[in-house]
């Protein structure tokens, strides 16, 4: 044991040593090494609540790198209070309390026409359930009826649509546990006797799929800060939070312990291969989230799995966690491997749902993944748990264009350009997706697997001869002969040359599918000539 801890020092010491970078920045590669050697032949934690310490963590496992697609759902008692009500919101419990408009970051009533105004929100539940401070949220909780979840269903539906994990919406801002828990009565299993996290692990690990949660509790703090102007009061304040005015920015010590009582049991509980977190987790105390993030990755050495966690804005450090673009992606290529939360429409239930179609979420899966990403889509089910027809089509669609091209999505990294093209984001970053964006024939993708197959994507059915300029004979980004050209998903012979203005495909007589062509394009290396010139390589 002693001499396996010496080798893999050894191995540690030599990475660093040929990288030539700063150590206080290390490498994947690095940190791999240094983690094996910590814990081999260890009973004792690997990771200690320091960012230096935690910095050594492999934050960027293979698998996760190679899976490009996990589906996720927010469902729950919010999901109820949409019911009838248009339009719907997200944030239901938020506004549900603002029997006057108010701005949530400054505490300022809104005016129209000189005078306060209630929120949709309060109109709709007020005259479906009654006035706030006689029926609260927390007795729309009692009303939430998930007589339609089939966790089975759910997970054949998600391993059909090509995703590699999958898994729920642990807890959303509204405080509302969605597994058996000890630790808050506010739970799924005592208001309906449905664990629904237990369920979807078992079905999803099933499949094959890794297994998420997630959780945005963190931003509860500011969710509810009205409600003790209605029905919230301190036997309550396990929903609510305790009582605090509007813009009190700073959780109290029972906040920050059950926020991490709660992720603490969900970990210990259900094993997540992934714990995603939404935004406000920054406001928190930063020991708080040192000891989470140890107590998690330790927890995974201890299960032997590489364990993931994802961010947003500067709640972790970049060498401790994959951060994530909320229904955003940035306009070109990033060093770091990266992830975007998107939804195809409205994060929770919407009465009259519009959804945007299949052929958009394939492009903007293609273009995440071909800058170094990786999609997490939201499927928003039905407040009684069935997933809309609309959605179902959506997924299985999305799945047979994987059934036929994912040998040019899974596994694959970046080439050294994303793709070329005139359709391009402006600016690039979060809620991007706000911007129309429509694929041509003449925007194309690349992917790559190792160093000898180039993967090209046309993001739209192409009507004439496909020409890819990056890959002109007069520039010098490949630098490989082609040696053969494929369609993904056909055995028609595809017909090639390389020009000045580019890499000339003949346009197909037939394509395998109504979304983006996928190529694949295999190529060969010339060899070096030898030290004294006389090996010729040929």
């Amino acid at each position: 044991m002693k001499a396996k801890r010496l080798i893999l020092s050894a191995i540690s010491a030599a990475v660093l040593l040929g990288c030539g970078k700063d150590t206080n920045q290390p490498t994947q590669e690095t940190k791999i090494a240094e983690t094996k050697t910590l814990a081999v032949g260890s009973n004792k934690n690997v990771y200690t609540e320091d960012w230096k310490s935690l910095a050594q963590v492999n934050e960027r496992p293979d698998w996760f790198l190679d899976a490009k697609l996990g589906i996720y759902t927010h469902w729950g008692p919010v999901s109820t209070g949409n019911i009838d009500m248009v339009p719907g919101v997200g944030w239901y419990g938020l506004n549900l309390y603002m029997d006057e408009v108010y701005n949530w970051k400054t505490g300022e009533k809104r005016l129209r026409n000189g005078k306060t105004f209630p929120s949709t929100t309060f109109k709709h539940h007020s005259k479906a359930h009654g006035h706030p401070s006689e029926f609260g949220y927390k007795d729309l909780i009692k009303k939430f009826d998930p007589s339609a979840f089939d966790a089975e269903q759910w997970a054949d539906l998600f391993a059909k649509s090509g995703a590699k994990f999958a898994g729920p919406v642990a807890m959303h801002h509204d405080n509302f546990a969605m597994w058996d828990s000890e630790v808050t009565r506010w739970n799924v299993k005592d208001f309906t006797g449905i664990d629904v996290t237990q369920e979807l692990k078992s079905a999803i690990e099933k499949r094959d799929m890794k297994f998420l949660t997630s959780f945005h509790h963190s931003f509860t703090w500011v969710y509810y800060a009205n409600a003790y102007k209605f029905d919230a009061t301190e036997e309550t304040s396990d929903l609510y939070t305790d009582q605090h005015e509007l813009t009190d920015f700073k959780p109290t010590k029972r906040f920050h312990d059950e926020w991490y009582a709660k992720l603490k049991e969900v970990v210990d509980k259900y094993e997540p291969d992934v714990v995603w977190f939404d935004w406000w987790v920054e406001e928190l105390d930063e020991s708080y989230r040192k000891k989470f993030l140890a107590y998690y990755y330790n927890k995974g050495q201890e299960w032997g799995k590489d364990v993931v966690v994802s961010y947003k804005n500067t709640s972790f450090p970049s060498s401790t966690g994959i951060y994530d673009y909320e229904r955003g992606r940035p306009n070109k290529l990033k060093d770091q491997f990266w992830m975007t939360d998107t939804s195809p429409g409205a994060w929770f239930f919407r009465q009259n749902a519009k959804f945007v179609t299949p052929n958009e979420i394939v492009d903007i899966l293609i273009d995440i993944v071909s800058k170094n990403g990786l999609m997490l889509l939201n499927v928003p089910p039905n407040p009684d748990g069935s997933i809309p027809q609309e959605m179902q089509d959506m997924l299985i669609q999305m799945g047979e264009w994987l059934a036929i091209n994912g040998e040019g999505i899974y596994e694959t990294r970046p080439w050294k350009a994303f793709g070329e093209g005139p359709t391009r984001i402006r600016g690039g970053g979060h809620k991007i997706e706000k911007q129309k964006i429509a694929y041509q024939e003449q925007d194309i993708r690349f992917t790559k697997k190792g160093n000898d197959t180039l993967f090209a994507f046309v993001m739209d059915k192409p009507s004439q001869d496909i020409v890819i300029k990056t890959l002109s004979s007069d520039l010098s980004l490949l630098d490989a002969k082609i040696e053969k050209i494929e369609m993904l998903g056909s055995n028609e012979p595809v017909e090639w040359s390389i020009q000045s203005s580019g890499l000339v495909i003949k346009q197909p007589q037939s394509v395998p599918s109504d979304f983006a062509v996928g190529y694949k394009i295999s190529l060969e290396h010339e060899k070096e000539w030898g030290i004294g010139g006389e090996d010729d390589p040929t």
